[in-house]
């Protein structure tokens, strides 16, 4: 039996019904989550993609493009 876990939590699923940014509660429960699944005896490593963070910060067109563009490279890299 396994006793370690890779956990990878995408930015939107931090989000919750936000459009951008990290719902509090959605990151309560999930703490919540991996601190009973810990309790259980397993190793828990966490990955936590920022895509929608990026996204969210400007406004502008201008900043928007590169922004959205940086963000996807980044979820990119997190799922290597």
């Amino acid at each position: 039996m396994y006793k370690r876990i890779l956990l990878k939590l995408s930015g939107e699923a931090l989000q919750g019904k936000q459009g951008h940014g990290i719902d509090a509660d959605v990151c309560a429960g999930f703490a919540a989550q991996i601190k009973e699944v810990h309790s259980m005896g397993f190793q828990v490593a966490l990955v936590v993609g920022a895509g929608n963070i990026f996204r969210g910060q400007f406004e502008s067109a201008a900043f928007l493009t590169l922004i959205v563009l940086v963000a996807d490279y980044m979820g990119m890299l997190a799922r290597s």
